[in-house]
């Protein structure tokens, strides 16, 4: 680069980063998944515990689970739900999290 040559410096930020591909961050949603170890009850106080829902959104979470095989227990952003999975698990509940679509 020359010594004498001009800096030039963007008017905008849409300037400064017309080259980048930005992607909007996609909301993160955790799985729980049907097994055959835990009790109904238990997974509705872990529920209750982990994610202060009330008993009757608790159960209705644990029915989803059990009939249906899997449930949507919380979602927001991908930290969030990172330590929501493994919260999960030290509770012992299968869990996983998938980008919400």
């Amino acid at each position: 680069m020359a010594a004498n040559a001009p800096t030039v410096v963007p008017d905008t930020v849409e300037e400064l980063f017309r080259d980048e591909v930005v992607e909007r961050d996609v909301p993160w949603v955790v799985l729980v998944w049907n097994d055959p170890v835990n009790t109904m009850l238990y997974v509705v106080y872990v529920f209750q515990k982990l994610f202060g829902y009330s008993r009757e959104k608790a159960t209705r979470l644990m029915n989803q689970v059990h009939y249906e095989g899997k449930a949507v227990v919380a979602n927001g952003a991908r930290e969030k739900c990172e330590i929501d999975v493994a919260r999960l698990h030290a509770h012992g509940l299968w869990a996983t999290m998938q980008h919400d679509r």
